[in-house]
């Protein structure tokens, strides 16, 4: 609700307290699959609202705002840069104040002594370990890491439009998946000593292989699938390596029709109505009426000549019949003439 200008030009957008709890609860659901909050040790997720919401602004800068001076504040790298720019809101310069209460009360209620974060959040952090020293006389401390960036340069972030959500909503687990896929040449061996739990010796013979063959993206998919299984288990991760398997000319089954949108999200498709399919379309008709080919002549002697597949399966008879059990999915028939050309038919 406190935007915080730490690795930004411009002012945040201030959420309202709805929101908040709607991020705060889907958050939540991801660190899941990374943490346990159950049994011995567990984690725990706190919101500062329960602890900051009843804080009187006047107690607030007697307990809290007397320790901090205004040329310390002024002199951090995310405040110097606004003022340098668009200038900044007294809002988001008191969000150190805020950041920094929240360690001493980490620190009075739970015995915290560290806090992490990203490099942008190191005057944040040592804003807070101030106050616990200037407040109890003892030392508690901080550790930042390096904002992850690519080859290029490039943060990855979602602010910056080029990382993947966790949320199987927002990145679809066949894109997700691709997405690593994609990942640079030089940047994978990086990549899987960050985010896998691989042991280093694999990774270096992953890489090693990589190498000697770099077509085969051998350490890429290896990457995709180590993160796809951590992040949302190894059902998806098993249609997300089948569906990338389609872009190849593997068989198409067992997929959804989110799941097929998500492999073809460009090629061209066409609507039929669903009752003819249930009387049956003949294949020749259903190449020639929904334009991928010219004519009935033109789809017959695609046939003829082994280029029309039906779900990447060739199709030897001008004359089949093409009925319900044909679909790929619920209500979609992928269509490739030729070795790469895709159509979607969608029957409804």
């Amino acid at each position: 609700m406190i935007g915080d200008p730490s690795g930004r030009d411009t002012e945040r957008e201030l959420l309202s307290a709805d929101a908040v709890e709607e991020n705060s609860a889907a958050i939540a659901r991801q660190l899941r699959r990374f943490l346990s909050f159950e049994g011995e040790n567990a984690a725990r997720l706190v919101d500062n609202r329960d602890w900051t919401a009843a804080l009187g602004f006047v107690d607030f800068l007697r307990d809290v705002g007397k320790h901090f001076s205004v040329n310390t504040m002024l002199a951090r790298e995310s405040v110097k840069r606004r003022l340098e720019g668009p200038g900044i809101s007294y809002t988001e310069f008191s969000y150190s104040l805020i950041q920094a209460h929240d360690f001493l009360h980490l620190y009075e209620t739970y015995g915290c002594t560290m806090q992490v974060g990203g490099s942008d959040q190191w005057g944040n952090i040592t804003a807070g370990v101030d106050l616990v020293r200037r407040k109890h006389g003892i030392a508690v401390y901080g550790i930042t890491h390096p904002l992850i960036t690519t080859i290029s340069g490039a943060k990855l972030s979602k602010s910056s439009g080029n990382a993947p959500w966790l949320d199987a909503e927002r990145t679809r687990p066949y894109e997700f998946y691709q997405y690593w896929i994609r990942t640079d040449d030089r940047d994978v061996e990086r990549f899987l000593k960050l985010f896998s739990f691989l042991e280093l010796d694999e990774i270096e013979r992953l890489c090693a292989a990589h190498r000697r063959d770099p077509e085969k993206r051998s350490a890429q998919r290896r990457l995709a699938a180590e993160l796809t299984g951590l992040v949302h288990g190894e059902e998806p991760l098993r249609k997300a390596e089948s569906a990338s398997q389609v872009l190849f000319g593997a068989e198409i089954a067992g997929l959804s029709d989110a799941d097929l949108l998500g492999i073809f999200p460009d090629v061209p498709s066409v609507r039929m109505e669903r009752a003819r399919l249930e009387a049956g379309i003949a294949l020749i008709d259903l190449l020639a009426e929904t334009g991928i080919c010219a004519s009935k002549g033109e789809a017959r002697r695609l046939v003829k000549n082994g280029g029309a597949y039906l779900n990447n399966q060739r199709q030897a008879d001008p004359d089949a019949q093409i009925r319900p059990d044909a679909l790929a999915s619920e209500t979609l028939l992928v269509v490739r003439k030729g070795k790469k050309s895709y159509h979607l038919v969608r029957f409804e």
